[in-house]
């Protein structure tokens, strides 16, 4: 077995375990819910930081790659959202959702430790640089949209909030987003030059370490508590567009923009990973899609070890 393969089928192996151990009773539900909660809360927040504290921006910004990454976001989101709506006749609040589904990749529980195994520590600087702008502009987009849906559908638009409101929503998310706060942290730190103490170096290369397994064992304990009820010919539809038309889409804008080869490996990895929770988060606030949205993270996860190890193999092809 190649080392690639190998490394693939750990990672996917891993959340295999994680969803074993929930099938098996031996961790309840709730042991996910606090595992998942210090992989984002303390681990991966403590990795974004040692990252970016070492990355060399060379003076300017990767727009392409966001040109790239966000191109495809925009071509699936807007594919799923036709096709829920007009195939199988759901309102537009369940279009926002099966659009969520389908673009919004699940960059941190299994990017990270994907990217740290398949393209080493400056394929996930690559990656830390889509988390930081991925975050806020999904939660930015996912606001306006639900405001919007919300009058689409005449529901009660007495939820509803102003435009100001809105923006206090959106900052608040932000700035109290510790993965948002690891990477600003991680920027600043690295602009003045200073090294780490050797403890706080030891300290945080520990609790950043872990971050990797904990977070894919996390995800295949919430995966069991998801699982799939409902909903499944569109969700198979969602995961189609997912796994299949969002890494091509990144890998087409990836040769018209002439990315670099490790960028643009990177950008069609990322968009061939399943989505991860926040769709579904997503959907409970609405009210509605909440079996599309898990049934879509569940089934694309499940196929993803095939499908993402394809993409990749194209990739390597092509750069």
């Amino acid at each position: 077995m190649s080392p690639l393969a190998e490394t693939i089928l750990f990672i996917f192996g891993m959340v295999a375990v994680g969803y074993g151990v929930g099938w098996s009773g031996a961790l309840k539900s709730n042991a996910g819910d606090a595992l998942s909660d210090f992989v984002f809360m303390v681990a991966v927040p403590l990795l974004l930081f040692r990252t970016m504290a070492q990355v060399e921006f060379g003076g300017s910004l990767p727009w392409f790659l966001w040109f790239t990454y966000f191109g495809a976001i925009a071509v699936t989101w807007t594919a799923s959202h036709v096709a829920i709506r007009s195939i199988f006749t759901r309102d537009t609040r369940a279009g926002v959702v099966a659009g969520l589904s389908a673009s919004f990749s699940n960059l941190v529980l299994l990017g990270i430790p994907f990217m740290l195994g398949v393209l080493g520590q400056d394929g996930f600087a690559i990656l830390s640089l889509l988390i930081a702008v991925h975050l806020p502009t999904m939660m930015a987009v996912s606001i306006v949209l639900y405001e919007w849906a919300l009058r689409q559908d005449s529901t009660d638009v007495s939820q509803s909030v102003q435009p100001v409101e809105l923006l206090k929503v959106f900052v608040n998310r932000l700035v109290s987003n510790p993965l948002i706060v690891g990477i600003l942290a991680g920027v600043v730190w690295g602009q003045t030059g200073l090294e780490l103490p050797g403890l706080l170096v030891r300290m945080v290369d520990a609790l950043a370490g872990v971050a990797g397994p904990v977070a894919l064992f996390a995800m295949g304990l919430g995966l069991r508590k998801f699982g799939i009820s409902g909903n499944v010919r569109p969700a198979l539809v969602v995961s189609t567009l997912k796994l299949f038309l969002m890494p091509a889409t990144a890998l087409l804008l990836a040769l018209l923009f002439e990315l670099p080869p490790l960028t643009a490996k990177v950008v069609v990895a990322a968009a061939s990973l399943p989505s991860g929770i926040n769709p579904y988060l997503v959907a409970t606030k609405f009210g509605t899609g909440q079996a599309l949205a898990s049934n879509a993270m569940t089934t694309a996860t499940a196929v993803a070890v095939v499908t993402t190890t394809f993409w990749l193999f194209v990739a390597n092809i092509v750069f």
